[in-house]
């Protein structure tokens, strides 16, 4: 065969690859409904382990890298089951009849709520004063509208959240209200208003990003604001998804976060600032590429590519945000005493300290 013949084939392979592919998406589907039926969780470990097993087994028969046919059946099983939760959010959504109103419902996390509350069958408003995305329209400003709603959902950037908060509380909706903000303590005095007028009121904070489809080992975090109700409507919504529900206080939640997000936010800042300020060239160091800085490139790209508005506000409007900083000054200037020092046995036991600390946590399954 020539080399234009050869590339003929494996594009007709591709296709057809494609094609199962596209097959496979569809019996997920049927899956979904047999699930459903019979009352099974859509997500089965014990089938996901049998399937990579037999993958990499196969693999192995063909002479197709094992490794290789593990990581595509991952790719393939993942897909399956945001096609299931997807389909699970639809059919148990407690939308329908209902209506939601999500302030902010033009940035990246408000159009995911305004997608999410839609699969679930809530007819949903929008407030925003921002230009929306292609589909989406605003009904104005909220504050000129009735708020005769189910849900109202604050959306809206942190440093304004609070406000949008306080000034509900003077309307007093009849409806749940939430907000979704990465940081609780600056929205203390908004909750607070909310509870104090009557209203059911909680906060809610989705530990992910709006590129997220599949709800599967996220967590999604529900803070107690002392109305019950509003808390248990809350957490229904994400009921039907394979998301972690967890509940908690509003300041645990942001000493929490402090080390969750604040702290792995200004690790991955200093390090790409660390590398601009060497006055080594991006394109040289990639040369020279090992599989940890290759790690620790991928994810400090992603976070370069966050807003800096955001993570500052992350950083600076958390009122336990200094205690993680200082504990990475401190530890940056332990690890650079011991080397400077030539301290071994130090540097040793700094690692060890680490190794004992990171087995305490759980194992993806």
């Amino acid at each position: 065969m020539t080399l234009e013949e050869l590339r003929r084939r494996i594009t007709a392979i591709d296709r057809h690859m494609l094609e199962l592919v596209a097959e496979r998406q569809a019996l997920s589907s049927e899956v979904a409904k047999v699930k459903r039926a019979t009352g099974r969780a859509t997500r089965d470990f014990n089938r996901e382990r049998e399937v990579l097993l037999h993958a990499r087994n196969d693999a192995a028969s063909l002479g197709v890298s094992p490794a290789f046919a593990e990581s595509l059946m991952r790719m393939l099983i993942r897909s399956s089951l945001t096609t299931q939760e997807q389909l699970q959010v639809a059919a148990q959504g407690q939308g329908g009849g209902r209506s939601a109103l999500v302030i902010g419902g033009f940035g990246k996390m408000g159009h995911w709520f305004v997608d999410f509350l839609g699969s679930q069958g809530y007819r949903v408003a929008i407030s925003d004063p921002g230009l929306p995305p292609d589909g989406l329209e605003s009904i104005g400003d909220w504050r000129q509208q009735p708020l005769d709603y189910d849900l109202i959902v604050v959306a809206t950037p942190l440093k304004i959240a609070d406000t949008v908060l306080r000034e509900l509380a003077v309307r007093k909706p009849p409806g749940v209200v939430f907000d979704i903000g990465s940081l609780k303590t600056p929205l203390r005095a908004g909750i607070a208003a909310l509870r104090e007028a009557g209203c059911r009121v909680t906060s809610v904070h989705p530990m992910f990003g709006p590129d997220t489809e599949l709800l599967s080992g996220r967590h999604v975090i529900f803070i107690d604001a002392g109305s019950p109700e509003a808390l248990e409507i809350a957490q229904g919504l994400f009921a039907s998804t394979m998301a972690e529900r967890v509940v908690m206080g509003l300041d645990e939640h942001d000493r929490l976060i402090a080390f969750v997000l604040g702290l792995s936010h200004a690790l991955n800042i200093a390090f790409f600032t660390a590398l601009a300020d060497s006055g080594e060239a991006a394109p040289r160091l990639a040369r020279l590429s090992s599989t940890t800085f290759d790690a620790q490139i991928a994810v400090a790209s992603k976070v370069a590519e966050e807003s800096p508005e955001l993570y500052f506000e992350i950083q600076s409007l958390n009122d336990y945000g200094t205690e993680p900083l200082d504990a990475l000054r401190r530890a940056v200037d332990r690890v650079a005493q011991s080397v400077m020092t030539k301290d071994a046995a130090g540097f040793a036991s700094l690692m060890l300290r680490g190794r004992e600390y990171l087995a305490d946590r759980p194992k993806e399954r």
